[in-house]
């Protein structure tokens, strides 16, 4: 996880302050945007190319 020193992570502002199932976005790294489980923020992780992480929003927007 070496890769993800220095990673922002934030919530996303839909997210309830109760506990519940979140999930936390870090986009400031270069060429990565890593995801993980706000309940287990010393877990592991999820790394996407910017790409693939913006078209995977966008599908999530399509859907909505």
């Amino acid at each position: 996880m070496d890769e993800l020193t220095g990673a922002r992570w934030r919530k996303s502002s839909r997210s309830s302050s109760n506990g519940g199932a979140c999930v936390e976005v870090a986009d400031n790294l270069p060429g990565t945007v890593a995801v993980r489980d706000s309940k287990d923020p010393h877990g592991p992780a999820l790394t996407f190319t910017p790409t693939s992480w913006h078209m995977f929003v966008a599908g999530l927007i399509d859907q909505a």
